[in-house]
């Protein structure tokens, strides 16, 4: 019966979804409902096979833990450049040296507080040059071409949207239209819609490995799966909200350019690193402004909470799992129906519905602070199921200052698309929020099978 229940309540996310998406849909009779059905299968089949079939999910392992194994070699470079702050980063306090050699004898592990700056940055920059390297080498490429082959030939996709929905599996939401750079300016509306939609709904390999350290090494194969997943849920959300009118006008070639990064190898390493210092001044940035936000937000309904006698309404309420009026609790209130409509426990459905507000309110990479913290306190004994279905929710770019983001970065590179850039940047990230809503549905949906 669990198991039907399961099903159930995936089934019904992934409806109500889809229905949102309709209302939303700005030439309803234009949906190609043919395409959806197929993107739609696409994701199950894909989720099904990657999360229950052994062997399939033993190579997504196998890549998973080569990329776990990737990251630890960026302790090496930290070692060398922070010296002990990298041991007090890791967890160690209190170190007894060997004068001769300089490495640790003794420690006493006392949980010495993690400290964000040395132990996770630093892989967001070595992750960034190593993806340079990649597609210096031609590697990356390949990669991508393969994915847009696949979606292609389900979905009868144009080149352009295929190989950009493949690339934002990869790379960055700035960084994918590159790859398809020579098609932008003659691109519709449509497949704009679709190129931003994918952005929105996927993750750059940088906040990959940010998010693989913040929820733990076991994590790292959801994290690929649901970007994988999410690729055709995003272009199904796309179609959805803004389906493709001018089916004339689309150019069905599949041809990944094959410009290189970088004038050589070390080049582009070069610049790799360098974007990847950018992106990981960036995240540690918006972690301190948006928490300090959050928090300034959260004083003041404290205040207001205190002066008319809410906070201990809620309080009593909630059984003490919010102790005032604050943003994570408003947040909870406002998304709760759907963390239930995802698949989520009764019993979590206002902690992991703060998790998706705040996600898109805020960013993705707070609300993953955020759900470490929970799994980590056991007065809160998150259900795994809800930790399952948070982890592939929150994974995607779907935010407000994405937009803005998208319309500098995609603009920049093709300025005659900048008014209909600004026109779906709103529709976009409802579009990608729905995408990752639906992958979510999904993977609780397979729970217990």
């Amino acid at each position: 019966m669990e198991i039907l229940g399961d099903i159930f309540r995936g089934l019904l996310g992934m409806a109500a979804m889809i229905g949102i998406a309709y209302l939303l849909s700005a030439h309803k009779k234009d949906i190609n409902w043919k395409l959806v059905a197929k993107g739609l299968v696409l994701q199950l089949v894909l989720a099904f096979l990657m999360l229950k079939v052994p062997f399939v999910r033993a190579v997504f392992q196998y890549i998973a833990d080569a990329f776990v194994t990737l990251l630890g070699f960026t302790d090496e470079g930290v070692k060398f450049v922070f010296g002990n702050l990298w041991y007090d980063a890791t967890g160690f306090a209190n170190l007894t040296l060997d004068p001769d050699t300089n490495e640790v004898v003794e420690s006493k592990n006392m949980a010495f507080p993690f400290m964000f700056a040395f132990r996770v940055l630093p892989t967001v920059v070595f992750f960034s040059a190593f993806s340079a390297m990649l597609y210096y080498l031609g590697i990356l490429q390949k990669i991508i071409f393969a994915f847009a082959w696949l979606m292609s030939k389900v979905m009868k996709l144009s080149g352009a949207e295929s190989i950009a929905a493949a690339a934002n599996v990869f790379i960055g939401q700035t960084e994918a239209p590159l790859v398809i750079k020579p098609y932008l300016d003659k691109m519709t509306k449509s497949e704009i819609m679709c190129l931003m939609t994918g952005g929105m709904a996927t993750i750059a390999g940088g906040v990959f490995a940010l998010f693989v350290i913040f929820l733990g090494d076991e994590f790292a194969i959801h994290f690929l799966i649901a970007s994988i997943v999410s690729a055709p849920a995003a272009i199904v959300a796309a179609k959805i909200m803004y389906p493709e009118v001018n089916e004339d006008e689309i150019n069905t070639d599949l041809n990944v350019p094959k410009d290189k990064i970088g004038v050589n190898l070390l080049d582009a390493i070069s610049r790799g690193t360098t974007d990847g210092i950018k992106l990981a001044v960036n995240v540690g940035a918006m972690l301190i402004v948006f928490i300090a936000l959050v928090a300034f937000a959260n004083y003041g309904l404290f205040k207001f909470g205190n002066f008319t006698g809410l906070n201990d309404l809620i309080s009593s309420a909630t059984s003490g799992n919010f102790q005032s009026l604050s943003l994570e609790y408003l947040l909870g209130m406002l998304f709760a129906p759907i963390a239930w409509l995802l698949g989520v426990p009764v019993q979590d459905i206002t902690l992991v519905g703060q998790l998706l507000g705040k996600k898109t309110v805020v960013n993705e990479v707070v609300a993953y602070v955020d759900l470490g913290i929970f799994m980590k306190d056991t007065a809160i004994n998150l259900h795994p199921k809800s930790v399952l279905i948070a982890t592939y929710a929150l994974c995607g770019f779907a935010n407000f200052s994405s937009i803005g983001i998208q319309i500098g970065g995609i603009g920049a590179i093709a300025p005659e698309q900048r008014g209909t850039l600004a026109q779906f940047g709103f529709r976009a990230m409802i579009g990608g929020t729905i995408a990752c809503f639906l992958t979510a549905a999904i993977a609780g949906m397979f729970y217990n099978i």
